[in-house]
């Protein structure tokens, strides 16, 4: 078999004219673009980007605490950027492994709180109710819940799940169902999953 040839991601200089849109990079207009963009962000700057994103975003949050450097919040970002959640909020330490995120983070809202009690606080003032996924006692089955438009979906660490402190003023906890052997799935997974639900409800 021969060797497999990998192929450029991206697309190479801009060929012909050159747009006049202030929208453009001029860098990446004579370079090429690179990045890990979807076709019609391709030459654009990134606060461009960031600004068009920002017309359209979802009304949900995502929330992750992080008390032991998750490796999983990486994944978070990436799969909040994917479906176009308002922001991501980091609960605990403000430092988080970045590589799961293939510099999304560039392009999502990423706000930090010290603690769970700042990030409750945070919500209702904006009038958000926090739903806390987590296969604990007494969850609800994400499955049968018709999650609210406007919230936070907050994740606990992995390992532990939620904390004691986010469990006791979460709005509402649901689980996700599981069939095999193992008694959770790792909170990247379980972000995507809660996320999409929410996207089947309001935004397909």
């Amino acid at each position: 078999m021969d060797d497999e040839v990998e192929l450029p991601v991206g697309v190479g200089p801009w060929e012909g004219p050159w747009p006049s849109d202030s929208r453009y990079d001029p860098e990446l207009l004579a370079a090429g673009d690179r990045r890990n963009v979807v076709d019609r962000y391709r030459y654009w700057r990134r606060d461009a980007i960031v600004a068009d994103l920002d017309r359209v975003r979802h009304p949900f949050h995502v929330a992750i605490e992080n008390w032991q450097h998750d490796f999983n919040i990486g994944t978070v970002v990436r799969t909040a950027n994917a479906f176009l959640a308002r922001e991501v909020h980091i609960v605990g330490r403000r430092r988080w492994n970045r590589r799961g995120a293939m510099v999304t983070d560039r392009y999502q809202h990423i706000r930090h709180h010290a603690d769970v009690d700042e990030l409750l606080a945070w919500a209702a003032d904006s009038r958000l109710p926090v739903i806390g996924i987590d296969n604990l006692p007494g969850a609800v089955p994400l499955e049968t819940v018709e999650l609210p438009r406007a919230c936070v979906l907050l994740f606990g660490q992995e390992g532990p799940g939620l904390s004691d402190s986010a469990r006791a003023g979460l709005d509402l906890v649901c689980s996700i169902a599981q069939f095999g052997s193992t008694r959770s799935i790792n909170a990247g997974v379980a972000s995507g999953i809660a996320m999409h639900a929410w996207i089947r409800r309001y935004a397909v």
